[in-house]
């Protein structure tokens, strides 16, 4: 049987808005993100989810209980946190490219085994981090079968998935975009994720108008 997956990447955070690299750490949405998180469970509150599913981290955690409202419970997973960059988190994108020249062009060159330094976390290779996280996301997949599911996880599980749908390999550029609070929607079937839409934000534009008017 096939199951539905709407997964969605968390709101904004103010991490998020100056570039600065998260990976593990524990960062709140900051009051855009909350905004985000609203739109978002309104444009849902009509979805049959049977189960919704998130990141143990407080990001995607937020954005996970706007969608679930008071009435549903979340389930966590650790396994769909967003991949560790060891030393490199929580240091601006410009600082890393700086202090870690040689480790920051492997990274950006998309060699997938490369390892960070360690920091207070030991660092993923971009293909152990595609492994934990379409894991997670095919077993929950399994779990829920003929039935739809939301997973809200992070730009870096959303890439992953996005990859082993439509079999772009690992090492080739990230040619897409993975905004915050998008619907991405999939199907899980006979162990295979299918892509079926990319990148809903429609539920976001209202926002934008409001900041105009």
């Amino acid at each position: 049987m096939t199951t539905s997956i709407l997964l969605i990447r968390h709101g904004e955070t103010a991490w998020n808005a100056v570039r600065r690299l998260q990976g593990h750490i524990d960062i709140p949405l900051n009051e855009e993100g909350q905004r985000q998180a609203e739109a978002l469970a309104r444009a849902l509150a009509a979805e049959p989810l049977h189960a919704i599913i998130s990141s143990d981290l407080q990001r995607a955690l937020q954005t996970a209980q706007a969608v679930a409202g008071p009435q549903r419970k979340v389930q966590q997973d650790a396994q769909l946190r967003e991949r560790c960059y060891g030393v490199f988190e929580g240091m601006l994108y410009a600082d890393i490219e700086r202090s870690y020249p040689a480790e920051f062009a492997a990274w950006q060159a998309r060699d997938i085994d490369a390892v960070m330094p360690a920091g207070e976390r030991v660092a993923e290779s971009f293909r152990q981090f595609f492994q934990r996280s379409t894991g997670a996301i095919a077993a929950w997949g399994a779990r829920h079968p003929g039935q739809a599911i939301a997973i809200v996880a992070h730009g870096g599980v959303l890439e992953c998935a996005y990859r082993a749908a439509t079999g772009m390999t690992l090492d080739s550029p990230r040619d897409f975009q993975v905004k915050n609070a998008s619907i991405n929607r999939f199907t899980f079937a006979n162990g295979k994720l299918t892509l079926q839409s990319w990148g809903e934000t429609a539920h976001l534009e209202q926002l934008v108008l409001d900041d105009i008017i």
